[in-house]
């Protein structure tokens, strides 16, 4: 009777300790597969940490042979006779590729002349190209007045513009600045302005925003036609889309190098009496590269955008850089 009495105590007893034994057992599954995930978690970060960099170096690659493919423009850009191979780097924002170990990258480069510059440009220039994106109605003599208020010395607003009274009176008051703009940014402080007009629509990547097309660096109210993409053609008074696939194919193959080729090339002489107080052909010395790296296969890559100052003695100096960049280029690649 004893021993069957300690058998019966016993028996719940074992139960007990097989279940404490399978806690045990589930607990250190739990923690040896949560340890599992965090080392792959880690491992797949650090690869793509480590291919992000790459793409990074090679983006920094792209632009430093843009920066190089200028220097031998400006010394080679007028060369009678052109060996394939060497012929000289368009600045129309034109893309160019080339293999650098297992990647790649895409750079593009444009003269800040072929932009239209908040600073000196025209109320009708800035009105056409905003225009020109899909801004409409009174939202464009807004966004125009207010920049042109934004800039002057004055407080005296246009039809349309803003002074300090009405910047001073949002939530998060400021005054106008009533001096020239130092970067594109300082748009988004200028009355009417937004994010998607100044930078694109966030989602789908096909509407460019304006600041692909603007510029504080050329120091002139004139576009170069050498150099100015669609759009900015597109804004210049009396210009035609014909009028401007005319300009840009002839382009492909030479620059204008003086204002007679405009009529030889086909612009009618009423078209061009329009054009000439907005038009020019003399570039500047400072350019903005775009440059795209990209690692084995995948498509997606890491962008770096950079405006540089070309001087004399093969020196360079930066006037804009970011990284990453968010690039969304209109150009077509070059063969």
């Amino acid at each position: 009777m004893k021993i069957k009495s300690l058998k019966s105590l016993l028996a719940p007893q074992k139960g007990i300790a097989l279940l404490l034994v399978l806690w045990v057992l589930t607990i250190l599954m739990v923690i040896v597969l949560s340890f599992s995930f965090m080392a792959r978690t880690e491992t797949h970060s650090t690869l793509s940490f480590k291919e992000g960099i790459e793409k990074k170096f090679i983006a920094e690659a792209g632009l430093e042979r843009g920066i190089m493919e200028l220097f031998y423009r400006s010394v080679y850009k007028n060369q009678t006779l052109i060996i394939e191979g060497s012929e000289v780097w368009k600045i129309d924002g034109t893309s160019y590729s080339a293999p650098i170990g297992d990647g790649r990258y895409t750079v593009s480069v444009m003269d800040e002349s072929g932009k239209v510059d908040i600073n000196t440009a025209s109320d009708i220039l800035l009105k056409n190209l905003l225009i020109n994106v899909g801004i409409q109605g009174e939202e464009v003599d807004t966004i125009v007045d207010s920049i042109m208020d934004w800039r002057d010395p004055d407080d005296f607003h246009r039809l349309h513009g803003a002074e300090s009274d009405y910047y001073m009176s949002l939530p998060n008051p400021y005054s106008a600045k009533n001096a020239n703009f130092d970067t594109l940014e300082e748009l988004l402080l200028v009355k009417g302005m937004t994010s998607e007009i100044l930078y694109g629509a966030a989602s789908g990547g096909e509407k460019r925003g304006i600041i692909n097309f603007l510029t504080v660096n050329s120091k002139t109210n004139k576009i170069n036609i050498n150099a100015a993409p669609k759009e900015v053609l597109m804004a210049i008074p009396g210009m035609t889309p014909e009028i401007a696939d005319i300009i840009i194919e002839y382009r492909e193959t030479k620059e204008i190098v003086n204002m007679v080729n405009m009529q030889e090339i086909g612009i009618p002489g009423e078209t061009y009496t329009l054009m000439t107080p907005y038009i020019t052909i003399i570039g500047t010395n400072t350019f903005t590269l775009e440059s795209v790296g990209y690692k084995g296969s995948k498509k997606g890559g890491y962008a770096v955008r950079a405006t540089v100052n070309i001087a004399g003695n093969n020196e360079y100096t930066y006037l804009y850089y970011k990284s990453p960049a968010s690039i969304n280029s209109g150009s077509k690649p070059s063969n």
